[in-house]
């Protein structure tokens, strides 16, 4: 696959009649709750999981997604979500990028960044990152990619 970024998080996505918008593609709602799918399953997969939030009294909540849809889905096309975390202050914002791709044909359908912010999940405030996130999320955090001249 051809992955923007090396070591990706990779989620398989069945596109389902209920994807499915008034015209003839998978509406574009739909992909944001795949980036939510996507990040989900990436947290848990790094010890993060709900049960782990509630002990903590920490969440990490969307705070801006930039979302470039770039292809239609169409139903039934198996597709490929990928996440990376590519930058984190280690106090209070994380952001993660997405790419979603249809390995049939090797398309990108969509490319998006999404910030995240800790919150104290009994008050809905802002809070610094327990240490759990800080290893946890930092475990996973990208290293700095120099730019192409």
């Amino acid at each position: 696959m051809n992955w923007d970024m090396p070591n990706p998080f990779v989620i398989d996505i069945k596109v389902v009649a209920e994807d499915i918008d008034g015209l003839g593609h998978a509406n574009n709602a739909v992909y944001v709750s795949w980036l939510e799918r996507c990040a989900w399953r990436h947290s848990q997969s790094l010890g993060l999981d709900l049960a782990e939030y509630r002990r903590l009294d920490r969440a990490m909540a969307v705070l801006r997604h930039e979302i470039d849809y770039l292809a239609a889905a169409y139903e039934d096309q198996e597709l490929q979500m990928a996440t990376w975390i590519v930058e984190s202050d280690q106090r209070l914002k994380m952001d993660r990028r997405f790419q979603l791709i249809r390995p049939e044909d090797g398309t990108t359908l969509l490319r998006a960044r999404t910030t995240f912010v800790c919150i104290e999940l009994s008050s809905g405030r802002p809070k610094r990152m327990p240490v759990e996130f800080i290893e946890g999320y930092g475990g996973a955090l990208q290293p700095p990619f120099p730019l192409e001249l």
